[in-house]
């Protein structure tokens, strides 16, 4: 997080991260809403809320923090909101909790699954799995 971006390619990375928080969590929030109105108590229904609503309100900061750095990498931003846009925790609270959101749903789905069944429930798990072991990959080779 200590390198300096030129303010185009931050502005750039912030509204991609940005959009695709928004997009997430309005997917994450659809997911609790079905899953806050299932009538179970299984341990899957509340381990996939609760995994849900964690994954909401982290894309939420996300795309919070990411509109931050969009207007202070703007060309007429006001030194003062630039500097900060550079090298304040905006930058730090987007990549931290867009990770979150995305292992959070991504847990979320594998949790699924085992309300349906314990058949379903492998293969959301195992679904899950490799899909947090891909985004680990990309955040790693990034």
């Amino acid at each position: 997080m200590g390198d300096v971006l030129a303010p185009a390619y931050l502005a750039a990375w912030a509204a991609q991260i940005g959009a695709l928080s928004a997009f997430m969590g309005g997917f994450a929030s659809t997911i609790l809403v079905m899953l806050l109105t299932h009538d179970s108590r299984r341990w899957a229904v509340k381990w996939a809320a609760g995994l849900s609503a964690l994954s909401a309100v982290a894309f939420i900061v996300a795309a919070v923090a990411t509109t931050t750095l969009v207007a202070g990498s703007h060309a007429e931003a006001p030194a003062s909101v630039a500097r900060q846009a550079a090298h304040g925790p905006a930058r730090l609270m987007a990549v931290l909790f867009f990770s979150l959101g995305a292992y959070g749903l991504i847990a979320a789905i594998g949790c699924a699954g085992w309300v349906r069944s314990k058949r379903m429930g492998w293969a959301t798990t195992v679904v899950a799995g490799l899909g947090a072991v891909a985004v680990t990959l990309n955040f790693v080779t990034f």
